[in-house]
């Protein structure tokens, strides 16, 4: 190799990047000791963005085509090198690729449950997860605020922190939303919408836009799971004293149908029969229910008030109605004797209580002409 060849060879002069792994984000495109020379042909490819990079200095950012690098189409970099009229002498920078394409199919999901007020079941704990596609929006936003340094730098690397994220702003979208859990299925579009609302600001200050969100699915905790399970279960059931007389007539049925159940079956199913029989009769024939069914039970017989009296001063009773009408009749109690029995409000005059004022009988009127 001659000087000149060697002299040429560490000089770049084509400054392009090709792509074939599944997650790579940003790629650092240097060769160590090598400067960029005048002229140089940069080619970016459609779903990337090149960054340069002077002396650790945010530069110039390329979209999409092939370019000559001269000063006209470096004015950043011409002003932080004082290219004033151009430059000849190579010069050294870093060069990023950005990827700018979707990435799909991210996951992202609680790691713990979130407890949430619901409308029906009251404080709750549920887990979620779904998947979202992100893309770099602004590629020297992503460089300053998440790249730094690193020259190979994959998906892997930032979605630990969407995810955390996201899982910050679910509770917030959760409440706001105001849909039970129950409904929560059939509103999945609704609250992806709102998650990723709450998330735009955050990704923003990332340099990133996230596309898509989808929630794929919310869960309750295997016990709440388990009692809607069987609460469902009832209400398919519906009716549970016409489910039980139903499956008494299969089983008896089945019963009829097996001859090699002998005569201990033949009896039991005859016993199971004359059950069924006395239980249709009770419920087709109004108030033929016994204690030991399924009718009220009445209530029981009502007590007869007894009263306190207030006599010579002291408190006497209680008296039932026979011993109050025997102490009325020995003159003890008069009708201007207070009284009190449960549910009176105070002390009142016998006389004026309704149900002893019979026991003192009629007064008879004045005779005439006195």
């Amino acid at each position: 190799m001659g000087l000149f060849d060697k002299i040429r060879g560490e000089f770049i002069d084509v400054i392009e990047w090709t792509d074939s792994s599944p997650n790579t984000l940003v790629y650092r495109f240097e060769r160590h000791n090598n400067e960029i020379k005048n002229g140089a042909e940069l080619t970016v490819r459609e779903g990337q963005a090149a960054v340069f990079i002077d002396e650790g200095q945010l530069a110039d950012v390329f979209g999409p085509g092939m370019y000559t690098l001269e000063t006209e189409n470096l004015p950043i970099l011409s002003t932080l090198r004082g290219w004033k009229h151009g430059f000849e002498s190579p010069f050294k920078a870093e060069v990023y690729f950005v990827n700018m394409r979707q990435f799909t199919d991210q996951k992202w999901g609680t790691k713990n449950p979130v407890t949430m007020r619901d409308p029906e079941f009251g404080p709750v704990r549920v887990r979620a997860f779904g998947s979202y596609a992100v893309r770099v929006s602004d590629p020297g936003v992503f460089l300053k605020e998440i790249v730094g340094t690193d020259g190979h730098f994959t998906t892997e690397e930032v979605t630990d922190q969407i995810r955390n994220v996201l899982v910050a702003r679910f509770s917030d979208a959760m409440a706001s939303s105001g849909i039970p859990v129950l409904d929560m299925a059939a509103n999945y579009d609704e609250l992806g919408s709102k998650l990723a609302d709450r998330v735009r600001n955050d990704m923003d200050g990332y340099g990133m836009e996230l596309r898509t969100l989808l929630v794929e699915n919310i869960s309750l905790p295997p016990a709440v799971e388990e009692a809607l399970d069987k609460r469902t279960s009832m209400g398919v059931i519906g009716d549970l004293d016409t489910y039980t007389k139903f499956q008494t007539a299969e089983a008896i049925g089945d019963m009829a149908n097996n001859p090699g159940g002998g005569a201990a079956g033949a009896g039991m199913g005859a016993g199971m029969g004359f059950a069924m029989g006395n239980q249709m009769a009770q419920a087709m024939t109004p108030g033929a229910q016994t204690s030991q069914g399924t009718g009220a039970t009445p209530p029981p017989i009502p007590q007869a008030p007894k009263y306190f009296a207030a006599i010579d001063g002291q408190q006497a009773g209680p008296f039932d109605a026979a011993a109050l009408k025997a102490q009325i009749e020995g003159g003890t109690v008069t009708r201007e004797t207070l009284v009190w029995t449960e549910g009176m409000a105070e002390w009142t005059a016998a006389g004026q209580v309704d149900a002893i004022a019979t026991m003192f009988g009629a007064t008879p009127p004045p005779l005439p002409g006195q």
